[in-house]
């Protein structure tokens, strides 16, 4: 399964299937997120989100491509991401993209 975040395959002939997506709403355990709280008074990178926001854009990947290999897709083109708080330590991840037909 190729995953393009062009919206093009140069010298390849496909069509277009379906939008897919994938999303996931993480959150990182209480000790993290106090943790975290205690690191904003000095300043510099939270790291426990950061590794919250990787995990959670592998997990809504992987159901984004699940969808795709559903629809019989050999690529996603236009692949995105968005996220927002969902509430304090918890963030929603969507990944989308358009799910193609090699021809």
């Amino acid at each position: 399964m190729k995953l393009l975040t062009i919206d093009h395959i140069p010298g390849q002939n496909y069509e277009a299937l379906d939008t897919v997506r994938g999303t996931v709403v993480y959150s990182k355990h209480f000790g993290r997120d106090f943790m975290a709280a205690m690191k904003t008074l000095v300043g510099g990178e939270l790291v426990g989100y950061t590794e919250m926001l990787v995990e959670a854009r592998q997990i809504a990947t992987k159901r984004m491509v699940d969808a795709a290999e559903a629809l019989g897709a050999d690529a996603v083109v236009g692949i995105r991401y968005a996220s927002a708080a969902v509430m304090q330590g918890a963030a929603e991840v969507i990944a989308y993209g358009t799910a193609v037909k090699f021809v």
